[in-house]
């Protein structure tokens, strides 16, 4: 299970079977394949069917038996998920071209989409049909076919515009459908946008010359451009005004055509392309002092110095330069230029006049001397803007890509570390005039006591006395300190208490944790629904407790954005920064799973299928109907339909403890007995065991029919002896012959077997770090250059990794000290390739006391 959550995509290439699937993929499959994909739509209502059962489907159960073994396989749909787009390309190929992936599993992914799955559900329960692709690929190759859908929609409607106007021809039609971009789009329809003014070579074309500017071309040696005067019409009243039109034609011609700006294109991507930094005009003069009463704030040019005179080739530009140059630039701090090699025009030139625009035929130096200057032109005015503006695009996008990756990896690894269950913590909100804030919670996250302790006053000794007392009346051992203001005096008082052994008996021992988003979640709607009759100040408290109790239950609380990951998250493309990290709460939460019975309707509305109004319909039917004593009883659940219990069943758990917790029985059978229920579907009223596991209904009979094999029983499930009878079983028969004879997948036989022999209550966040508590403090002061610590990642951005060593302040590691050979083979894939959470050893590189900074290298990750 754990590689549905890791950063790196496992293609795996052994033996793939086609069970699952209506048809083998020949040798010429790619040809074959969907030719394009479905972005998940938002969820709609469903209503429940009355009688819907849920069973392994269609593609899961046939089988295809002269199937060759490892062949690629496509769903059975065809080319339906990709109709909407009529396109002179093939966007299936553009889609693997642009990711990466394989096309069959292109095409699998757009079915599965159009078929309203989500991603969760696809990493885990279909893996046969994206090639065990993680969360993160499959959202590249769905984010990447929104922006082809998305270019084929704005061609679209380009066309209808153009065509109302009456300026569409079939060679425009045919310039915008080869469009790949949006960027082209805008290029091809920059001369006709409404509003604009009036393109000369449009006035040239409405005056009657295009037919003398084709003639230049296809038979210059009959043309006679003085036939073309008409002294009473402008724009051909003389020799000049009808050579200055034909001319205008001739650049607009090759500035739109498709050859012309491919072949300019793979020259420059031959050169050494720069981009190239300065400060502003407007910045150095808002810079001088002002005259009279004339009031102008200053821009802040200090703060991109590294970038005030800055070079660097477009292909070895590093992301957070890329955003950190559009931000000066963005606010009027730095003009920013693309500097294209100088015999990239000249060769552009002598090709256009010797191959791709030569006339056919003899030309007169007066034509061909119109035709150079349209070449000349046409580079200056159209092609080398359009690729200066292309390269930026790129840049930029691959920039924000990479920056939002950042973030959706810094979040899965902040909801994802291991919660501190088992005891009773105080969060300590500290502060200084408004003294620190307490709050002491049980092991279950229920607030014990709340308070305002002044530890930085006179009365300090006294409020030790207090917090002492509190300690021992709840049997306390854990501290909680935010890392806000007063975070480094409240961390000592408590040291000194403890080197005191002031808390004896009781082993007391601290940890510091992030408080971003805890003052914000504070004061929210949902805050005050949680803890109406409570300090805003006191929630904070209870925030920062319940962050290492349960971090992924506490953060999804908070609007990700908050949560302190990342850098430049306000340089990036929001929507696709709010849809990346709402995808990745998304499957933290499914891939974890919940108990239904006691999760919070927060938690809820993050499984994969569900929203908020079917998590507060589950509510609502919990406390009409009690708690919940098996996963079918969610049909019965208004508005959630066969859909959307296929997506989130699977990652909803029915723990029988929390039930017997209701002060309910809970009766047990191997085999649930059907039970109709008015108005609704059918249900069992019975506990079924495998309602724990990460199995999906739609597996039960194999997972039945597999423990029959083996002898096993459903009340083993997690102990020992079940264990060993799988392990002996799938060693001596081997998975291939296992899965065929129960007429399955190897990747749902492997999930039924990690269901089956995981513990109970089984968390995959248990292999994830956990909190750092420490017993003493240690200061800046105590570093020296060499010194060899132990720390945790506490933030990545693209230029390194941020590092707390336990001085009171993070450390960075630049990104040129995190080598592939410092880091385990599974990171080493992956982009900066460290996240938060993470321990690491590290060596002092420089510590400068005076700007308060600390250079670490990294010598290993630590497992």
């Amino acid at each position: 299970m754990l590689d549905e959550i890791k950063l790196v995509s496992c293609y795996r290439t052994g033996n793939q079977r086609d069970d699952n699937f209506h048809c083998a993929v020949p040798e010429d499959m790619p040809h074959e394949c969907p030719s394009s994909s479905q972005h998940f739509p938002k969820v709609k209502k469903e209503e429940p069917d009355d009688s819907f059962t849920f069973d392994e489907p269609a593609q899961k159960k046939q089988r295809t038996t002269n199937a060759a073994q490892g062949r690629p396989i496509k769903l059975k749909s065809g080319n339906s998920c990709v109709e909407d787009i009529e396109m002179n390309w093939d966007p299936i190929q553009v889609l693997a071209e642009k990711t990466g992936v394989e096309q069959w599993v292109c095409a699998n992914i757009a079915q599965l989409f159009q078929e309203e799955n989500t991603i969760p559900f696809m990493v885990r329960y279909r893996k046969e049909l994206i090639n065990h692709m993680d969360a993160d690929a499959v959202r590249d190759v769905q984010l990447t076919l929104e922006e082809l859908r998305s270019v084929a929609k704005k061609s679209k409607s380009v066309s209808q515009t153009l065509k109302k106007e009456g300026v569409l021809t079939s060679e425009l039609e045919m310039a915008l459908k080869n469009c790949t971009t949006a960027g082209d789009i805008d290029h091809v329809y920059a001369p006709y946008k409404k509003g604009s003014k009036l393109s000369k070579a449009r006035r040239a074309k409405e005056l009657g010359l295009e037919p003398v500017a084709l003639a230049l071309l296809q038979a210059p040696q009959t043309l006679d451009l003085h036939s073309s005067i008409q002294p009473n019409t402008k724009g051909l009243s003389t020799l000049d005004e009808v050579t200055t039109g034909v001319q205008e034609i001739l650049t607009d011609m090759i500035a739109k055509d498709k050859e012309t700006l491919t072949h300019v294109q793979s020259w420059c991507d031959r050169s050494a392309v720069t981009i190239h930094s300065s400060v502003s005009k407007t910045a150095l003069k808002e810079q001088q002092p002002q005259q009279g009463n004339q009031k102008s704030k200053p821009k802040d040019i200090a703060k991109f110095s590294l970038y005030t005179d800055f070079t660097c080739d477009v292909q070895r530009i590093q992301h957070y330069q890329t955003l950190a140059i559009n931000r000066g630039e963005n606010l009027k701090i730095l003009t920013v230029k693309v500097n294209i090699p100088d015999w990239v025009k000249n060769d552009f030139c002598r090709w256009c006049i010797n191959v791709r625009w030569r006339p056919q035929g003899f030309a007169q130096p007066e034509l061909m001397t119109i035709l150079k200057n349209a070449i000349e032109d046409s580079y200056r005015r159209f092609i080398l803007p359009f690729l200066s503006r292309g390269y930026r695009t790129k840049l930029t996008a691959s920039a924000e890509k990479e920056s939002i990756a950042m973030f959706v990896r810094n979040l899965r690894q902040r909801l994802l570390m291991c919660p501190v269950r088992g005891r009773v913590i105080m969060g300590v909100d500290p502060g200084f005039h408004h003294g620190c804030k307490i709050a002491i919670l049980s092991p279950t996250s229920q607030i014990l006591h709340t308070d305002v302790a002044y530890l930085h006053g006179h009365a300090k000794h006294k409020e030790a006395e207090n917090l002492c007392h509190l300690m021992f009346k709840h049997s306390c051992q854990t501290i909680v300190i935010g890392n806000g203001k007063a975070c480094r005096e409240t961390e000592a008082f408590f040291t000194d208490l403890i080197k005191q052994r002031f808390f004896k008996p009781l082993d007391v021992s601290y940890c510091i944790t992030d408080e971003a988003g805890a003052s914000i979640y504070s004061v929210s709607p949902e805050a005050v629904k949680e803890m109406p009759d409570m300090d805003p100040n006191l929630r904070s408290a209870v925030s920062i407790g319940r962050r290492v109790q349960d971090p992924l239950a506490e953060l999804i609380k908070i609007d990700p954005k908050h949560i302190g990951i990342g850098t430049y998250q306000h340089d990036v493309s929001q929507s696709l920064l709010r849809a990346a990290l709402d995808g990745v709460v998304q499957e933290c939460v499914s891939f974890v799973g919940v108990d239904i019975n006691i999760c919070s309707e927060t938690l809820m509305r993050h499984i994969a299928g569900l929203n908020a109004g079917r998590a507060r319909s589950i509510m609502e039917w919990k406390e009409k109907n009690g708690p919940f004593l098996n996963r079918e009883q969610l049909k019965l659940v208004k508005g959630l339909g066969p859909k959307s219990f296929q997506q989130c069943a699977g990652f909803i758990r029915i723990n029988p403890e929390t039930v017997r917790n209701e002060g309910l029985k809970v009766p047990l059978k191997q085999t649930a007995e059907k039970k109709k229920v008015k108005g609704s579907g059918s249900a069992s009223n019975q506990f079924n065991p495998l309602d724990q596991t990460c199995i999906h209904p739609e597996s039960y009979s194999i997972a039945l029919r597999f423990l029959s094999q083996i002898g096993g029983s459903l009340d083993q499930m997690g102990s020992a002896v079940l264990r060993q009878s799988i392990e002996s079983s799938v060693k001596n028969r081997g998975l291939d012959v296992l899965d065929k004879s129960l007429d399955t997948t190897p990747e749902t036989l492997q999930l039924i077997v990690d269901g089956l022999t995981q513990p109970p209550g089984f968390d995959i966040r248990q292999d994830f770090e956990q909190a750092d508590f420490k017993r003493e403090i240690v200061s800046m002061n105590d570093l020296h250059d060499g010194m060899v610590l132990t720390g945790r990642v506490t933030n990545t951005a693209l230029f390194g990794a941020f590092v707390d060593i336990g001085v009171g302040r993070s450390g960075l590691i630049p990104k040129r000290f995190i080598t592939p050979d410092k880091l385990p083979v599974d990171q080493r894939r992956r982009s900066l390739a460290l996240g938060p959470g993470e321990r690491v050893e590290v060596r002092v590189m420089n510590v400068d006391l005076q700007r308060n900074r600390i250079t670490l290298d990294l010598i290993r990750v630590l497992r």
